[in-house]
């Protein structure tokens, strides 16, 4: 019977994110980025976790022209959702997604561990930390070194 949920949880689902397998990180990540090129915006989703969240910075409004022909501009001000072009806004909501699809497909155990995080590359980086190149029960020694690392960083994220 388990080796149908093994293949089950292996084969993954349209509608719901690969589940994390403790033992074999590395094909858990191949999978899930397979997962996130089939959903809308995938591009926009693998960028977020490649390259960190969007960044809205800054930005001017053009107040009019000088006499010259050039353009007064105002002061800088933050960004705001409303400013962005439609491919920036894909890439703006595609972070919160990304977030909610990694989290989804994490154990209750480690989600625990790095919820606090609402960066999906955060999350992601932290899962990496946790447990890539885990071959089984020698390397979970070693692992437990990453955790204590990880519960440092969440007492204290800017040391």
């Amino acid at each position: 019977m388990s080796s149908n949920l093994d293949d089950i949880q292996a084969a993954g689902s349209d509608t719901r994110p690969p589940m994390l397998d403790r033992t074999d990180y590395e094909s858990w990540s191949q999978r899930i980025r397979l997962y996130y090129r089939g959903k809308e915006n995938g591009l926009q989703i693998l960028q977020s976790i490649d390259q960190g969240p969007f960044k809205l910075r800054t930005t001017r409004n053009t107040l009019g022209a000088t006499p010259e022909g050039g353009v007064l501009l105002g002061p800088k001000r933050p960004r705001t959702y409303d400013d962005l072009s439609d491919t920036k806004k894909k890439r703006y909501d595609a972070d919160v997604r990304t977030t909610n699809i990694v989290l989804q497909g994490l154990p209750k155990d480690i989600y625990k561990l790095i919820n606090h995080n609402i960066e999906a590359r955060s999350i992601w980086d932290n899962v990496k930390m946790l447990l890539a190149g885990n071959g089984g029960a020698q390397n979970r020694a070693g692992n437990a070194n990453a955790v204590e690392m990880l519960v440092m960083d969440i007492v204290d994220p800017n040391p």
